[in-house]
Order: C-alpha cells, then structure tokens, then sequence
C-alpha cells in the first residue's frame, strides 16, 4: 500500500491521532513516510497544524500542509470567509502522487468527514481518493451516534466504488458504557470485517516512545500493528 487516505465520521473524532499512529508504524519499520493534509481549517498562521502533531508524535518531518485558513469550518467556507482561492484537488492529487513516486507511504488525512466540500463545485475528499485511486481508512468514535454517522461514511465509500481499508475508533475511553460496547460488534457489521483498530483516549498526550508502544497495540496488523479486533470485544463485554 503506497497511498492510504484517512477520513472521519465527523470532526473530533480522533483522525490526526490515527494518521500519526500509522506514520510511527511504518516509521518505526524503516520506511519512508509522508503525511499530506490538503487543507487545514480553524488553525491561525502562528499555530501548529494538525501535520505538526503528527510530527511530534511519529518523529517523522515529511509532512505537507497544502492550505490553511483560518475559520474552523469546512475547507470551501473557509476559503470564501478569507477571500482565498479554495483547494484544487487535481492539483493536490498531482503533488501526492509525486510523492508517492518516492515514498513507500504517502498518508492523506482529510478535514471533517468524507463529503465536506473543499471548493464551491462540490469536491470532497471522496473525490480525490478517487483520483488517487487510493483505499479509505474511516476513523469513527466510540458511542452513541457513531453507527449512524459510520453507516453513512461507509455507504457514501460504496456507492462510489471506492476500497475501504478498514474501520478504526479514533478515541476509546478508559471506562467504555455500554454503547461503546455494543458498538464493537456493530461496528464490525456494518464494515463487513473486524474492527481495524481502536486508539485509547489521551494517546495525544504520551512520549513518543509511548505512543509508538500504543499505536502498535491499538492497530490491526495490517496496518502495522498487533491489534486483534475479537480479543479486543472479549475485554469489553456486554
């Protein structure tokens, strides 16, 4: 897999700290990773994006922010707000795919969720996936609202014929209720395979030697690391 792009069900639901866990896998194996954010919103010019978190946390510094405005909105509102030209995905497409000559892991992680629109024509990121040709990693949350929200996600994947990489919850808490529970088998329904992983909350805040360990835990082996998704139900049951 040389391009992967990470969406989310939603904003705040944990894609950065996902993004960030796949870089410091395939860091840590010795490959050479970039990560591309196509447009980062609601961040002023003097703060850090969320490629700088990424940075910090998987100790890499190939990383590319290709746009920034400053209203938390969605990229094609942002750029109106600030009277700038709003993001072309043809040409972001073409700068990953150079990238990606280069590269063994080019990492795309989108603003919101799959459908926010990055300019006033209606280009979403499922559209620029599409031009990459590259598989969906969806990041959804633990709890109530999440099957909806992930359905949603995976039926707008489907019907545009795009590859899903797999389901991840992007922020597990240290005491899971019982829709969080529930949600690991239903989760895995609506994907149609295991869970693909699950980020403990708080991952953002460890040593990067800790979230190296962490991220290795949390995601499946195809993604470079040990999680097991029928282990993982067993310690949360019902």
């Amino acid at each position: 897999m040389t391009l992967l792009v990470i969406t989310g069900t939603g904003t705040e639901v944990g894609k950065t700290v996902v993004t960030a866990a796949l870089a410091a896998l395939a860091h840590d194996r010795g490959h050479a990773v970039a990560v591309v954010k196509p447009a980062q919103t609601g961040v002023r010019p003097d703060e850090l994006g969320d490629v700088d978190l990424v940075a910090g946390l998987a100790g890499i510094r190939d990383v590319h922010e290709l746009a920034r405005y400053p209203d938390p909105l969605a990229p094609a509102a942002a750029a109106r707000r600030a009277g700038r030209p709003a993001v072309d995905l043809g040409d972001v497409a073409a700068r990953i795919g150079k990238l990606a000559t280069d590269h063994d892991l080019v990492l795309v992680e989108g603003a919101g969720g799959l459908l926010v629109r990055y300019d006033d024509n209606g280009a979403t990121l499922a559209d620029l996936a599409r031009l990459l040709a590259a598989p969906v990693l969806v990041v959804t949350a633990a709890g109530l609202g999440a099957l909806n929200a992930t359905a949603l996600t995976l039926e707008a994947l489907a019907h545009r014929g795009l590859d899903l990489a797999g389901v991840v919850i992007g922020s597990w808490p240290r005491e899971p209720d019982l829709a969080c529970r529930s949600n690991l088998t239903d989760l895995t329904d609506l994907a149609g395979r295991p869970l693909a992983g699950a980020l403990p909350a708080g991952a953002a805040l460890l040593s990067r030697p800790e979230f190296l360990a962490t991220a290795r835990q949390s995601l499946e082996p195809a993604l470079g690391g040990t999680f097991r998704a029928r282990q993982f139900r067993a310690r949360h049951p019902l």
